[in-house]
């Protein structure tokens, strides 16, 4: 069974990325669980994006990903 496959993996993760893990989980889980009000159309944005979105991330915030 797949639920199985995944929980071997799980083992092999170290203990300090589980957190992580967890909140994929977790966030992923709950929006399965969202009805989306209005259909999704890709490639329109709402509104609009400024400058800053375009900007490189902090390397802070760029080793948090590693």
């Amino acid at each position: 069974m797949l639920i199985h496959k995944i929980v071997q993996e799980l083992q092999d993760i170290p203990e300090e990325k589980l957190a992580e893990i967890y909140d994929l989980i977790h966030y992923f889980r709950l929006g399965l669980n969202k009805e989306r009000s209005q259909p999704r159309i890709p490639g329109l944005l709402t509104g609009k994006l400024g400058d800053a979105f375009f900007e490189p991330l902090p390397e802070e915030e760029l080793q948090k990903w590693e």
